[in-house]
């Protein structure tokens, strides 16, 4: 089961979707990007997604004005598959300079001194990662320290996955596809209602999204 999760102008989040498919892929992708252009989704200003290979190419070209920008939580988490356990918090440590530089230049000079130092040596698995993803890195240095927890990671769809989660583990089975979708379509319904407030960072995230993105944001907020 994929879920599509918006964030709204003003801040509230909404339920754009959900899909059942057996393999998640840039194609899938491209049709759900589609399927929402087709049911009225005007403008997508800025995409928070995992490292799913094709995904950014799937939303630029349904939405390319879209600002597309990995998880970087997730990009973390990758790189640390490829250390060895003992010197994972040293290495989570090291890469903290990239993700906490104060600007794009300067992570991108984090990033080569550490490929340049004892962990990227040892590990050139983790530069390489970084590089490939670059180009959906690279946003997240446009926006101030605040607004960064709000675009860190992809917490909020985790957070849905957590509770569709323990729905299935309490029902066991599905007879049908049919069955599993109406039990989740229900668990999204109730976790939609409880979400009453917008971030506490999203009056000073809307500042900046009018610098951004000018008028495509204001239209939203109107």
């Amino acid at each position: 089961m994929h879920i599509a999760l918006g964030v709204r102008a003003d801040g509230g989040k909404e339920i754009l979707g959900l899909w059942l498919e057996q393999n998640e892929g840039a194609k899938f992708w491209l049709r759900v990007m589609n399927e929402l252009r087709g049911r009225g989704l005007e403008d997508l200003l800025l995409a928070v997604v995992d490292g799913l290979k094709g995904f950014p190419e799937a939303i630029l070209a349904v939405f390319p004005e879209a600002m597309v920008q990995t998880c970087i939580v997730h990009l973390l988490r990758q790189s640390l598959d490829f250390v060895a356990h003992k010197d994972r918090k040293t290495v989570a440590a090291a890469l903290k300079a990239i993700d906490q530089a104060v600007d794009a230049a300067a992570a991108e000079a984090a990033l080569a001194a550490f490929e340049a130092g004892t962990w990227g040596q040892k590990y050139p698995a983790i530069g390489q990662s970084w590089r490939r993803a670059w180009g959906e890195v690279v946003p997240f240095y446009a926006f101030s320290v605040e607004i960064r927890r709000l675009l860190y990671t992809t917490n909020a769809i985790e957070a849905l996955n957590a509770k569709l989660r323990r729905a299935v583990r309490a029902r066991g089975h599905f007879p049908t596809d049919d069955a599993a979708l109406k039990l989740l379509f229900l668990v999204l319904n109730r976790a939609e209602k409880e979400w009453t407030m917008p971030p506490r960072e999203w009056s000073i995230a809307k500042a900046q999204f009018v610098v951004l993105f000018g008028e495509r944001f204001t239209r939203a907020m109107a």
